[in-house]
């Protein structure tokens, strides 16, 4: 290892004790006959200090490297009432373990603001801002969360196919690719084979998984590649699945806040635990135009939309029973009023990060379904078989981790929640 400890590791026990750090070159400044070395890893900063009188000639000569210089710094931990952290460095051996050989393209320490587009082309620099490591903390944070929230619920994970025949979602916004001799396409969503694995009996899965939207849209809340976390349960109706969403939604945010402080602090982001309000899609309806907000049954909902349901309605909201015809040919029909369908949405801090349904399960349903929406039912053979061999009530949502690391983190483009991220113009790095 070419550490004994990360920054954060650091601590009081460690005072004139030698120790092995290894990172980039932060910032360098010279005051009189002193030279400080800012230190930076994943973990944080640390301040090493060289003086002209007592230091080593060489090791100051060393010292004055450019800001991203690769390093690895031995040294002794010595307490200071001057230094930020309580403590710093004295270094006694410094190594440059690759010199630079171009030009960093933007100040990583943030002094100078960067277009959002020149820090993706340079995404591998932009991670080493403190901002953008945060966000990637909460993202790993949120991701652990999820999963370990579902094993804990007896859910099994799986994985599903990314190449698929047709259309899981039956719209037209598909990447397509040549897979052999046929014409295939990258997932819209792991829809149809989650429902297929609750039907063969693995009752309670869930799943992480890339899907592919050829939307042609360029807004800060669209990516062409997105991640989802799903899950899909058997035996069940649309209200079991609702209350499961909300226990996951709150375990995610309990875990972010008490692991991500320090991330959330960085990135001026509060968060609360919030309260989660069910409404339906009527009185939604009813509730805004009585607030002067015009929208008609039918009408599905929109950006302004969700961000009035935010200040009508609180930081987290659940709209269910939405309209049959508006919703994804899978939906099933309410049984009291076949206008609704059962679904749902998870609206938070004024955007949708979670959609999910109770399914259609019999066979005839599915059928008149497809049929309403005039889509060829010989492309969902498999899929329209499945219900008419014991296929159980069941239901299932996804979370869209990068809208969800988006309103955690307080950031404004969907983008800066993708390490690598894909939309209509941008597929490199």
């Amino acid at each position: 290892m070419l550490r004994t400890y990360f920054i954060e590791e650091l601590n009081d026990s460690l005072n004139n004790k030698e120790v092995i750090l290894a990172g980039w070159v932060h910032e360098v400044r010279e005051l009189g006959n002193i030279i400080f070395l800012i230190l930076r890893d994943k973990t944080g900063i640390v301040q090493v200090i060289g003086k002209s009188n007592v230091t080593d000639k060489k090791i100051i000569d060393q010292m004055k490297l450019p800001k991203e210089s690769v390093i690895q710094i031995s040294g002794v931990l010595k307490s200071s009432k001057t230094a930020k952290k309580g403590f710093e460095i004295i270094p006694n051996k410094i190594i440059n373990l690759n010199p630079l050989e171009s030009k960093i393209p933007f100040e990583v320490t943030g002094k100078v603001d960067a277009e959002l587009d020149t820090r993706l082309d340079f995404r591998y620099i932009d991670l080493r801002r403190t901002e953008t490591n945060a966000v990637f903390n909460i993202q790993s944070v949120i991701l652990n969360s999820f999963r370990n929230s579902l094993i804990e619920k007896k859910f099994n994970e799986i994985r599903t196919p990314c190449i698929v025949e047709e259309a899981t979602e039956g719209g037209a916004d598909l990447f397509s690719v040549k897979y052999f001799e046929k014409k295939a396409y990258l997932a819209q969503s792991p829809q149809l084979y989650k429902q297929l694995a609750v039907i063969g009996g693995m009752d309670k899965i869930f799943i992480i998984s890339p899907v592919f939207r050829a939307e042609k849209s360029n807004t800060s809340f669209h990516l062409a590649e997105i991640t989802q976390m799903d899950i899909e349960m058997g035996f069940v109706d649309y209200n079991d699945a609702i209350e499961l969403l909300s226990s996951v939604f709150l375990d995610i945010l309990k875990d972010v806040k008490i692991k991500n402080q320090k991330d959330l602090e960085i990135l001026n982001s509060k968060l609360e635990m919030p309260k989660i309000n069910i409404i339906s899609y009527s009185k939604m309806i009813e509730k805004l135009n009585s607030n002067g907000i015009k929208i008609n049954f039918g009408d599905d909902l929109n950006r302004e939309i969700e961000k009035e349901v935010y200040k009508l309605f609180g930081e987290a909201v659940i709209i269910k029973d939405f309209p049959y015809k508006i919703r994804a040919f899978y939906s099933m029909p309410n049984k009291d009023n076949e206008e609704l369908c059962n679904s749902f949405d998870l609206i938070y801090r004024g955007l949708e990060i979670s959609s999910g349904a109770q399914r259609i399960h019999k066979k005839n349903i599915l059928i008149k379904s497809l049929k309403q929406r005039n889509m060829n039912i010989e492309n969902f053979e498999f899929y329209v078989n499945a219900m008419g061999c014991g296929a159980p009530p069941h239901a299932g949502w996804s979370i869209g981790l990068e809208r969800l690391t988006m309103k955690i983190c307080n950031i404004k483009n969907i983008r800066e929640a993708s390490l690598f991220p894909r939309d209509r113009k941008r597929i490199t790095p």
